[in-house]
């Protein structure tokens, strides 16, 4: 069955459904209460959201147990879900509609987790003054030329760990190590703050080269503050390892929980989220790639080319989280 066709008969069904459905999310954006208005406009079913850190919701459906009301869990970061599921916080979903859309690097392979959207993470570079010709791929943030010039968030955030996860999973343990060591001397600050931080920085010359996600230069580039908007404009895009393995790209993504009460509605808001509708306004207000084919970036996105993403299956490299963490640890990264 073609995709437009499942497509169709998920969106058929939802005017059949009622009753509500519980969220444990840790998203924050604008475009997720429009998505969930829209959701009870097309199908009478109530959205109820409760809004954490991924982490803190991963504790709260461990300690909730059984007796949960969440229905689905929604976060950023693959090795997010991969830590859900090892905790016995999830229950796997068979969905022809999912698994046509969501192609296999960016899913479970048992089905507990699916991605919704996409984050390239980049390394973004200062136009005014700084020469990127010779950074063409992740190893290249290593080299001795760029001691004191590097800015990135601490090995403790979730893509940290995840891009050293998938370092691993693509060269080896060695290069990981080679790699952590090499950034961490090459740092211009202690590590600190959010991607944004990260831009704002190389905009006030702490720094000159980062690693950050496309989606939130898209938010500065849109941001009603006059100096967001400054702080992006000043940043180049570089898309790494174009001839090696692809850009890392990490996920936002979504899971039934193991306790839902609400199965059916569940799976049809999973369904839902990865339809073209709701995969404009992932695109459209909050600038992630869509992970639906059928929609095209968001034009400020768009503007940043196209490239190779890495295709490594995202349940694999998660696997070397820990392993990752061990690393960051060893060679005295904070």
């Amino acid at each position: 069955m073609k995709k437009p066709i499942l497509a169709l008969l998920a969106l058929a069904s939802f005017a059949l459904a009622n009753g509500e459905v519980n969220i444990y999310s840790a998203r924050h954006y604008d475009a997720d209460n429009l998505l969930y208005k829209l959701f009870e406009e097309k199908t009478g079913i109530k959205v109820n959201a409760t809004q954490a850190r991924g982490g803190e919701l991963i504790k709260k459906l461990e300690t909730e147990g059984a007796s949960s009301q969440a229905d689905i869990f929604i976060t950023a970061d693959a090795g997010n879900f991969h830590t859900a599921k090892q905790k016995g916080v999830l229950q796997p979903v068979k969905s022809e509609v999912l698994n046509s859309i969501i192609p296999e690097n960016y899913r479970d392979d048992e089905g507990y987790w699916y991605a919704i959207s996409k984050r390239a993470r980049i390394i973004a570079y200062d136009k005014r003054d700084f020469d990127a010709s010779g950074i063409k791929n992740y190893e290249d943030l290593t080299k001795p030329e760029l001691k004191g010039k590097l800015l990135i968030r601490s090995s403790t955030a979730p893509y940290s760990k995840s891009l050293l996860a998938t370092i691993i999973e693509n060269d080896g343990k060695d290069a990981a190590i080679a790699w952590a060591k090499g950034t961490l001397n090459n740092l211009a600050r202690d590590p600190k703050g959010g991607d944004r931080d990260q831009a704002k920085a190389i905009y006030a010359k702490e720094g000159k080269v980062a690693v950050m996600n496309t989606y939130y230069i898209g938010l500065l580039l849109n941001s009603p503050k006059p100096e967001d908007v400054e702080a992006a404009k000043v940043l180049g895009v570089i898309f790494p390892n174009q001839e090696k393995s692809g850009t890392h790209v990490n996920i936002s993504g979504i899971a039934l929980t193991k306790a839902s009460k609400n199965k059916e509605n569940a799976i049809k808001f999973m369904e839902f989220m990865v339809s073209p509708e709701a995969q404009k306004i992932f695109a459209g207000i909050n600038y992630e790639y869509p992970i639906n084919k059928e929609v095209e970036p968001h034009e400020v996105i768009k503007n940043f080319g196209s490239f190779k993403e890495d295709t490594t299956p995202l349940y694999k490299s998660v696997k070397n989280t820990n392993e990752a963490i061990k690393i960051y640890d060893m060679v005295g990264w904070k």
